[in-house]
């Protein structure tokens, strides 16, 4: 009731800002084309096309807010620093990756329901929102120019990166955040070595609710794996539009098996629960079961972050437990 009373609230303010407009005369809202060319002209902006529309965005903004994470650590990438985000998980917002950049950013709330009273108080002068909150779209334009960030999962995580360097004028800032990304995982490969070479590695998300999802060959993770040269099994080793495979059921376990499998889990509730799962015997006829190589890593805030930072802390993970870990 109070999120719906809030958003009463900014409606209310909405049409009392139109009301004062047309009555003082003021013809900039008249027509749209009118008012994006006056726009241009006055704030030095540049027209970005998205799903919503076109937007002129400010060349310089110094107020962002991005509701979704992932778009949070692309822009962190890029050398923008928000002033609020909307979150995962409101208890537990900012992944480890990112504790040493997130000072004075402030909490939206979910990604999915952003406090609208909050973002209007802060005054941003660009917001850079994605394709799950498109209903509030007008509500959000209205309160600075804003973006819909194109999301298609994390099969396309890399072309949502350029949208942002676009949107952002960073164009620049994203080859060289790109370079050290590749350079990084040069030096990987090199400390890899052959070792691995005739070995499958697993990665699953467990879910209680859903069930196990298998990330598939370009997912995020999966697509590092890629870059690395590292083999899959064959299950995984595929292509989805989502970047991920779902079972339903542990009767499938053996689906999800390899030499070596990371458990991408971030609730200890989830972790738990799979630990159990694994002492089954269906558990314990797992090649990375019998040869000790199951390795839990955090998601959905690190391995499912879809940015380069997070990019970033899965190869220092791949390096604590594939390259230093006896």
């Amino acid at each position: 009731m109070s999120k719906r009373i809030g958003i009463a609230i900014v409606l209310f303010l909405f049409v009392g800002l139109t009301i004062i407009l047309v009555r003082t005369g003021d013809d900039r809202f008249t027509d749209t084309s009118t008012n994006v060319s006056r726009l241009s002209s006055a704030t030095d902006c540049r027209m970005i096309q998205h799903a919503m529309g076109e937007t002129c965005v400010p060349k310089n903004p110094e107020r962002i807010a991005t509701i979704a994470p992932v778009t949070l650590g692309n822009a962190l990438t890029l050398g923008v620093k928000p002033i609020a985000t909307g979150v995962i998980d409101v208890q537990n917002p900012f992944p480890e990756y990112l504790k040493d950049k997130i000072e004075g950013i402030e909490v939206l709330g979910s990604q999915f329901e952003p406090n609208l009273e909050r973002i209007l108080v802060l005054k941003p002068d660009l917001i850079l929102a994605w394709e799950n909150v498109q209903a509030i779209y007008p509500l959000l334009s209205q309160i600075s120019p804003t973006v819909i960030v194109p999301w298609n999962g994390q099969a396309a995580w890399q072309e949502q990166f350029e949208f942002v360097a676009k949107a952002l004028g960073k164009e620049e800032e994203a080859q060289q955040a790109w370079k050290h990304y590749y350079q990084r995982i040069d030096e990987l490969k090199v400390a890899l070595g052959s070792r691995y070479q005739d070995k499958e590695i697993s990665i699953i998300g467990p879910s209680i609710p859903w069930g196990y999802f298998i990330l598939a060959k370009n997912s995020f993770v999966g697509s590092i794996l890629n870059d690395l040269g590292l083999q899959r099994p064959k299950l995984q080793d595929v292509n989805t539009s989502t970047g991920y495979i779902t079972l339903r059921s542990e009767e499938n376990l053996e689906m999800m098996d390899g030499d070596i499998l990371f458990v991408a889990t971030h609730e200890n509730e989830q972790r738990e629960a799979f630990e159990k799962v694994l002492q089954k015997p269906l558990g314990k006829r797992l090649k990375a079961v019998q040869q000790g190589h199951v390795y839990f890593v955090d998601s959905p805030l690190t391995w499912n972050g879809s940015n380069l930072l997070a990019a970033d802390a899965v190869i220092d993970d791949l390096y604590e437990y594939l390259v230093n870990a006896p």
